[in-house]
């Protein structure tokens, strides 16, 4: 675990390392500051390890820094530097931080260099050097977001697949368990789908950081159709999670009887197959095409029997609403979904 998260870090080090050197190189020996600390503090912060490298929050980060580094010299040319002017700077500077923005990171990120500006002595008597550093820093933190870009698909695909997994194996645990009135099989699918929002949210922030970059980064902008396909497929399987969810949760109870229910294990086990089909998707898009085709297929089979328990019944008509997400998610029109659903007598 070590390595891997040392392994899918690395881009990121890279990156963080290149701009905190050019900032410093910039700084020192393009304009002859003796010791430029901000040019590279300042890229570091911005950048960060975080998974959100979207080029907006960097420039938020950059320029909250470069307003503690500026609240800090503007007062300190008035009130000296020492314990009291400590206290006094962090107040003001968190004060109006929290004023300019919402993120607690742009107050923190204020608040540590302007902390560092009282602390440290001024070089060579350039009180606004550090100001300057500190805006060098900030854009060779945008600069090297851009150009130097960490790989964003493979964060966004690996929390693609890692969703796709235990949404495919809860569907399969949830057949199999109405096949075989299994309680403990439908007590694993409930336990697997509970955990998929942290993974929901985890792709978000990844995909999101992903179509950020790739609005500024000339290398990824031929990406960008397949992320914005993704944005779709991922809205699709948060509302197809929170389906499955319920539906897990109906069967927990419902197997409890011990009486086999092979239809509705059929059309989950077909439901299982079709996000696969989905899931392949991700890496190729024309497998949509395939997946569509099978819930499609599916999606018309959705039609109570009038023999059904009501119980089973339930379990049927969830099963609705969640192949419309489903199909949304492989690109059929929301409206075009619904319309293949078999009409339900009132």
């Amino acid at each position: 675990m070590a390595l891997n998260r040392t392994g899918a870090s690395l881009p990121a080090i890279l990156q963080i390392a290149s701009a905190a050197t050019a900032g410093y190189v910039i700084a020192k020996y393009g304009l002859g500051h003796e010791t430029p600390i901000f040019a590279s503090t300042v890229a570091v912060t911005a950048l960060g390890l975080a998974r959100d490298a979207r080029p907006g929050r960097v420039a938020e980060t950059a320029l909250g820094i470069t307003l503690g580094i500026v609240l800090a010299d503007l007062l300190l040319l008035g009130i000296g530097r020492g314990w009291w002017q400590l206290f006094l700077v962090l107040v003001v500077t968190f004060a109006a931080a929290r004023l300019l923005s919402p993120s607690l990171g742009f107050a923190a990120a204020a608040g540590v260099q302007s902390a560092l500006v009282t602390l440290f002595p001024v070089a060579n008597g350039d009180e606004f050097g550090r100001t300057v550093d500190g805006l060098i820093g900030g854009m060779m933190a945008l600069i090297f977001t851009a150009l130097v870009p960490r790989d964003p698909m493979r964060e966004v695909r690996r929390e693609a697949h890692r969703l796709f997994t235990i949404v495919t194996d809860a569907a399969v645990d949830i057949a199999a368990a109405l096949r075989a009135a299994d309680e403990p099989l439908a007590a694993r699918a409930l336990e697997r789908l509970r955990g998929t929002q942290p993974i929901l949210d985890a792709w978000s922030t990844s995909l999101e950081s992903a179509v950020g970059v790739s609005r500024v980064s000339p290398f990824l902008v031929r990406r960008r159709p397949q992320l914005l396909g993704q944005r779709r497929i991922l809205r699709g399987m948060d509302l197809a999670c929170r389906s499955l969810r319920v539906i897990a949760r109906r069967t927990d109870h419902l197997v409890r009887d011990g009486r086999p229910r092979r239809r509705l294990a059929d059309l989950v086990g077909e439901l299982s197959a079709a996000i696969a089909l989905l899931a392949a998707s991700l890496d190729d898009p024309a497998a949509a095409a395939g997946a569509r085709d099978r819930l499609a297929v599916l999606a018309r089979r959705l039609e109570p029997a009038v023999d059904d328990p009501v119980t089973d019944t339930a379990v049927l008509l969830l099963l609705r609403p969640l192949l419309v997400d489903l199909l949304a998610a492989a690109d059929m029109p929301e409206d075009d979904a619904r319309a293949l659903l078999p009409v339900v007598d009132a």
